[in-house]
């Protein structure tokens, strides 16, 4: 009797991601760039806006080429930060106060 395959359609599998990068990360940085733009409303706001806004975009597509889920992983180790010590030995005494 043979193992039964189940394929894995690439449809219900995909990352959300918006114009290549993050989708939350992509729409926060669009938004501070048209603040930026919109508020400051000079010739140099609106350049040095734009140029904010492509760099991240570039940023933002590498991260999201190298981990989809970049994001998700940096948040969930910070917030685990307390739980772990940062020691590599199971022999150390963990003490709870902070210095």
């Amino acid at each position: 009797m043979a193992l039964r395959t189940v394929p894995i359609r690439r449809a219900a599998n995909r990352q959300n991601l918006f114009m290549g990068g993050d989708r939350e990360l992509v729409m926060f940085s669009g938004l501070m760039a048209g603040a930026l733009i919109f508020t400051a409303q000079d010739m140099r706001s609106t350049i040095f806006g734009l140029v904010l806004w492509f760099g991240a975009l570039y940023i933002l597509r590498l991260a999201a080429k190298s981990d989809p889920q970049l994001r998700h992983v940096y948040l969930r180790s910070r917030r685990y930060a307390p739980y772990y010590a940062p020691h590599s030995t199971p022999w150390r005494i963990n003490r709870t106060e902070y210095k």
